[in-house]
């Protein structure tokens, strides 16, 4: 039978042999029947502990320090059983613990984790490494990229140093430090191992558990088991290089296969979440060609070949044209999807980007301003004090490959209408009631009116499928 190769949202760490390992100091039990083996003369203690020390000992000695355990609740609907109920039993809700890592990266309390690590939790804390436990708030979360920011109320705390992800070299030491397995382990003493880095600029066909796009990571042998998401892949130097987030395993357990977030695409993250609470993702408003193929080496030998240019987009001002092919951006090779991708996760918006394009047998440079997401920029309407929309122009539907000819894009949605309507974020009201819809305004002036009325029944796409949700106004 064929393995299931599966991709699990779990953070990386590594096990490898130690050079004058002797079974006498795994504390092991002597044998009553055979003396222990006695040392040949007396040895200085000072050149014993010389001996043990190492740059890994030093590197894990500054930053385990700052790794914490991230602890989540999360609330589950479940059904309910009335005779059960009446009988005082469950009340249609489960919680659910769940557990990861971080690390600490600003004294006053600010730490970094996986995105999917408190995804869906109604409550978050954090644990340190003496066990003091924290309240955390969530500041800011950005799926894209599997990363998270948390804050707790506590003043001058180790800090780890961030190092630089763009100059690794393969085969470099590195050092994962985290919680594995922390439930039960029983203590908040972080987990340390030790690998190398196997390759860079790694690209993922999966996805994990919590929905990130695995792109451009940093891959090493490390061991990866649940509980570590979101730890920091340290170099030799005791620097954070990356935040441990993914394997690839048919089992769910390590085989060596693990990925880090590089840490320079982090700490860009992490910025914007402090800032502005969420992430603005840079955009150019180019859609490339996406042939349907059988494997992702399949995809890594397409080329980047230009499907789509948005309306009024930056690419379309560069002179970027449909059948182009992009054979670089910012200095580096762009070979396929996967790399085009890569060089705009690493993009600011306002940053300027110059590609190189192969138009008819030549190479055609050409230079772009990075820009917001056209849905950022447009003017909001909201509706239901709890619901923003925008209205679909062209370069919103080109972008984000909405089947609809008009309408009104979900930019905001709160908890409650998720929950009570169905709605999410990125859903395209269609119509109202009978009525088709071709703004955010008209849509809010039919809900008021059919809302007077009585139910109010909304068509919307979702994934270019079409599905229907009603409710009263109360």
């Amino acid at each position: 039978m064929r393995s299931r190769v599966t991709l699990v949202g779990l953070v990386a760490l590594a096990l490898v042999g130690c050079e004058g390992f002797n079974p006498s100091d795994s504390g092991a039990q002597q044998s009553r029947t055979l003396p222990p083996p006695q040392p040949a003369g007396p040895v200085p203690a000072q050149s014993i502990n010389a001996s043990r020390r190492s740059a890994i000992t030093t590197a894990v000695e500054r930053v385990a320090p700052t790794v914490v355990t991230v602890q989540t609740e999360t609330v589950e609907r479940v059904p309910v059983d009335i005779f059960d109920y009446m009988m005082g039993g469950r009340s249609g809700e489960r919680r659910n613990a769940g557990i990861g890592s971080g690390f600490v990266v600003r004294n006053d309390g600010v730490i970094v984790t996986n995105a999917h690590v408190i995804a869906g939790a109604t409550s978050v804390s954090v644990a340190m490494r003496d066990g003091t436990t924290y309240r955390a708030t969530v500041v800011g979360v950005d799926e894209t990229n599997d990363l998270a920011v948390v804050r707790i109320s506590a003043k001058d705390l180790p800090t780890a140093q961030l190092g630089r992800s763009s100059d690794l070299i393969v085969g470099e030491w590195t050092i994962a430090i985290g919680n594995p397995f922390g439930f039960v382990l029983g203590n908040t003493e972080p987990s340390v191992s030790v690998g190398v880095v196997s390759a860079v600029g790694r690209n993922l066909a999966g996805r994990t558990e919590g929905g990130g796009v695995y792109i451009d990571m940093i891959q090493t042998d490390a061991a990866i088991n649940p509980g570590n998401s979101g730890g920091p892949l340290v170099n030799a130097n005791g620097e954070v290089i990356g935040v441990n987030s993914s394997i690839y395993s048919p089992s769910g357990g390590s085989v060596g296969l693990g990925f880090a977030i590089p840490i320079d695409r982090t700490r860009r993250i992490v910025e914007d979440l402090l800032e502005h609470g969420a992430v603005r993702h840079p955009w150019v408003g180019i859609r490339l060609q996406t042939p349907q193929v059988q494997s992702a080496r399949e995809v890594a030998s397409l080329g980047a070949v230009v499907a789509r240019v948005a309306p009024g987009s930056p690419a379309e001002r560069a002179g970027v044209r449909v059948g182009d092919q992009i054979t670089a951006a910012a200095g580096r090779p762009v070979r396929n999807p996967y790399e085009w991708e890569a060089r705009l996760l690493d993009l600011r918006v306002g940053e300027s980007l110059a590609i190189t394009l192969r138009r008819a047998g030549r190479e055609v440079p050409a230079n772009m301003q990075v820009g917001d997401a056209p849905e950022v920029t447009a003017p909001k309407v909201t509706v239901l004090r709890e619901l923003q929309l925008v209205t679909v122009t062209d370069a919103i539907r080109q972008e984000r490959g909405i089947a609809s000819n008009a309408g009104a894009l979900v930019f905001k949605v709160s908890d409650r209408i998720r929950d009570e309507i169905g709605l999410q974020e990125g859903d395209v009201i269609a119509q109202v009631g009978r009525s088709r819809v071709a703004s955010a305004q008209e849509v809010s002036e039919a809900i008021d009116r059919q809302g007077a009325r009585g139910a109010v029944v909304l068509v919307f796409e979702r994934n270019r499928q079409y599905f229907q949700t009603q409710f009263t106004l109360r």
